[in-house]
Order: structure tokens, then C-alpha cells, then sequence
């Protein structure tokens, strides 16, 4: 299913994108999961039938509820037509065969609760064990977000048609399972919920600061990923500390987002960012749901993650910054999660706590990795470094190695700029 072309108004677009992943998941279930075409087509139906209508008639007052008429009613034309030749939802069967059921028993799955619970269903039935992660994020943006195939293209740096085959290939392992997942009365809720938040923490990290050849910061990745897990955070059977911690984690970063960027389009380095444009409600979700994720009996990465957030986010400047207990989360946050890019920001906390020279011998320990070897900002990081110890000129060079390593046009741009600032510290 494609979004339609042509939305007037940005706001316009975003409610078709929200409204679709509700409307998909509710059908779904009316239909059946075999049905996941036909569910997308009904709801492509009621996105282009509302373009065409509101163009000339105006907005409804309530276009979300305009929207889940429309779906319905177009539902209920496609059972009537259907229900003889298609075999549809197994517990709808003889619901669905008695126009004195038929209205009725859909008008009830069209609640806002119910449909709450179909999103989460679908949600953790994108997440399905066989899928990769890469596989389940292009198949949440897709069904429970409304993002076109070109669009979950450019999210990942990938060509549409790759994508478009990665998409119907997820589907169709959806499709072979019978039914969307239950998260009543299953056994591997837990197994599978460390997956879906794994997803979702990919799909933030994609908005925050991802691989976008085009734009680093996408606030609709992050805008999206913070949606879905709200409705975990929300749901009683996914109301855990590590959700708490993970939505912590990506309220207290989205808050920074107005700062990443200066009226130019251009990347702002953490020194020079306008803290007074942070989003200081987002920081006080963070914090609140930060404490609120404590009631656990264990603390994971989601949690460190969210407490260095924390530090960042309620700091008044980059010297104000108590870099000592970043370090500390680090250390811990290395031993949870022992990855290069961890091993990274901690030596870089560390140069910031205890100097320059100390930070880059910290890196230097890093330097055989091969993943940091491709990173930029590995690169960046001995820059930045050499350019405190006063060494501008190497500082420079590194700068631009990571330029040449830059994933897309704002990184480049950005490493340049860094490499500037060198050059003119060296007249």
C-alpha cells in the first residue's frame, strides 16, 4: 500500500500515516491475516476517497473519525460481497454470514480500545522471531505507520525495490503464522517484547542520528518510535520497567532535537548547541519516566542509556556537565552492552572528565576495531580531542578522514565545517 500523493497540508500527512497503521491493524483482524493485502487496499481506499472529498467539501471536525467510518463501512461492503467466496477472520465466520450481526459485530471491533490492542498485536507479529530487525523496522514503518515503500527506502538507505521485496517477504512470514500475536496467555511475551523494543530503539536511533544520505535527523523516525512505544508503556501486559526506561530514553534525547540543528539545516556540535531551545516538557517526561522505570529487580542497557540522557538533558552547559558519573554510567553501560560504539562515547566521556590527553589514549585503545575504522565519528572523536590539546593542525586531518567516511550530505558537511574551525585556528 502507498501513501496517497498529493496531501495539502503537512498536517494532513501525518494523520494519514497515524490513521493507516490503526486502520490496517483493526482490519486485520477482521479479515484475517492471510487478508493483510486486502485490509491495506480498504484503507488505501478511505485515505484517496478522503483526499478527493475533503478537497471540495473541506475537513471533517473530526477527520480521524471520518477516516474509521469510511474504513468501516468499506468493510462492511467487502464482507457482504466477499463472505461467499474469501474466507475471513475464523472467530467472524458466523458473525459475518447475518446482517443482524454483520454491522454490530464490526462497530464493536472499531472501538478505540480494540484497536489499541490491534496495534500491539501487529506490532509484536512484525517482530516475529525469523524476521531480522532490519526486516521487522521496514515492516512496523510500513503497516503501523503508513510509510511508503520510498519512504522506509530512504529511512534505510536502501533501494525501493529491495525494500519493497524485504517488506512482502516479512509479510508473507506474517501471513504463514495464521493470526496476529496474542499477548494474553503467551508463553514467549517476554522473548518477544525484547524484541519489538529492540526495533523500536533501532527505529529511533534512525531518526536521531542515522544514515539518511540526505538528512541526518529525521524527527518523524523518532516521532514515530516514541507513538508505538507509548502504547507499550500504556498496555497492562507491556507495562515493564525496561519499556518505562527505553521511553525515558527517547523522550530525554528527542528533547536535544532542536538544538542539533541550526536555522541552516546544519549540525550543531553538543558545545554550541542553544540549550534554551530544548525541549524542557520532553526532559520532564524523560525524568519522570526515568524514575518510574526504577521499580524493577534488574537495571538494563535502556536504563543507563536513559540516565546518561538525563545528565545531558538537564546539564546547563558542556563545562556544567557532571562528566564524572557519565563516565560512571559508562563503565556499567560497557559491561551490559560491550559494543565499539559504546567503548567510543565512554573514551570520549572520559576525555571530557579528565582532559584531552587522557581521551585520546583512550582511543587509541580502540583504534584495531574495524567497525570504529569505518565510523566517522571515531575520526571525529581524535578531531575534536587534538583540537583541546591544541594540536589543530592533526586535529584537521582527522576532521576530514572523517568527512571522506561521512554517511551523508550533513555529516559531510559537518566534518568540514569541524575542519574549518581547525584551519583557522592554525593562522
Amino acid at each position: 500500500m502507498s501513501k496517497p500523493e498529493g496531501s495539502p497540508a503537512p498536517e494532513l500527512g501525518h494523520l494519514f500515516r497515524r490513521e493507516s497503521g490503526r486502520l490496517v491493524s483493526a482490519l486485520t483482524r477482521v479479515f484475517g491475516v492471510h487478508n493483510l493485502e486486502l485490509a491495506e487496499d480498504v484503507v488505501q481506499d478511505a485515505l484517496c476517497r478522503a483526499l478527493e472529498l475533503w478537497k471540495l467539501r473541506g475537513f471533517p471536525d473530526d477527520p480521524a473519525a471520518w477516516l474509521l467510518v469510511s474504513a468501516r463501512n468499506r468493510a462492511v461492503d467487502v464482507l457482504r460481497r466477499e463472505r461467499r467466496t474469501r474466507v475471513f477472520a475464523p472467530e467472524l465466520t458466523q458473525l459475518i454470514q447475518s446482517e443482524w450481526t454483520l454491522v454490530p459485530a464490526l462497530s464493536e471491533m472499531f472501538q478505540d480500545e480494540m484497536i489499541r490492542d490491534d496495534q500491539l498485536r501487529m506490532m509484536f507479529s512484525c517482530c516475529h522471531p525469523k524476521l531480522s530487525d532490519s526486516a521487522s523496522v521496514a515492516l512496523m514503518l510500513s503497516l503501523l505507520c503508513g510509510f511508503s515503500v520510498q519512504e522506509v527506502a530512504a529511512a534505510f538507505l536502501a533501494e525501493p525495490a529491495s525494500i519493497e521485496k524485504r517488506i512482502v517477504r516479512a509479510k508473507g512470514r506474517i501471513a504463514a503464522s495464521g493470526r496476529l500475536y496474542e499477548l494474553r496467555g503467551t508463553s514467549d511475551l517476554k522473548a518477544r517484547l525484547a524484541r519489538v523494543l529492540r526495533a523500536l530503539y533501532l527505529l529511533f536511533n534512525e531518526g536521531y542520528h542515522g544514515s539518511h544520505s540526505i538528512r541526518t535527523v529525521r524527527e518523524e523516525l523518532c516521532e514515530e518510535a516514541i507513538r508505538l512505544c507509548t502504547m507499550l508503556a500504556e498496555h497492562p501486559s507491556t507495562n515493564s520497567p525496561e519499556v518505562l526506561a527505553l521511553l525515558a530514553l527517547m523522550y530525554l534525547n528527542a528533547a536535544r532535537l532542536p538544538g542539533r540543528i541550526n536555522q541552516t539545516g546544519e549540525l550543531m556540535p553538543l558545545n554550541e548547541q542553544d540549550r534554551g531551545s530544548w525541549n524542557s516538557e520532553f526532559v520532564q517526561r524523560g525524568i519522570n519516566l526515568l524514575n518510574a522505570s526504577a521499580s524493577g529487580d534488574f537495571v538494563t542497557p535502556f536504563h543507563v542509556e536513559a540516565a546518561i540522557a538525563a545528565e545531558h538533558a538537564t546539564s546547563p552547559s558542556l563545562a556544567g556537565t557532571n562528566w564524572t558519573r557519565i563516565v560512571e554510567h559508562y563503565d556499567i553501560l560497557l559491561k551490559l552492552r560491550p559494543t565499539p560504539v559504546v567503548a567510543l562515547n565512554r573514551a570520549i566521556a572520559i576525555g571530557q572528565e579528565q582532559g584531552p590527553e587522557r581521551g585520546l589514549a583512550e582511543l587509541a585503545e580502540l583504534g584495531q576495531d574495524a567497525h570504529l575504522a569505518r565510523y566517522p565519528f571515531f575520526e571525529a572523536a581524535f578531531g575534536e580531542l587534538e583540537l583541546r590539546a591544541g594540536r589543530a593542525a592533526v586535529a584537521q586531518s582527522h576532521f576530514e578522514r572523517a568527512a571522506a567516511r561521512a554517511r551523508g550530505m550533513d555529516e559531510r558537511r559537518f566534518f568540514l565545517g569541524r575542519a574549518a574551525v581547525c584551519a583557522g585556528e592554525q593562522v
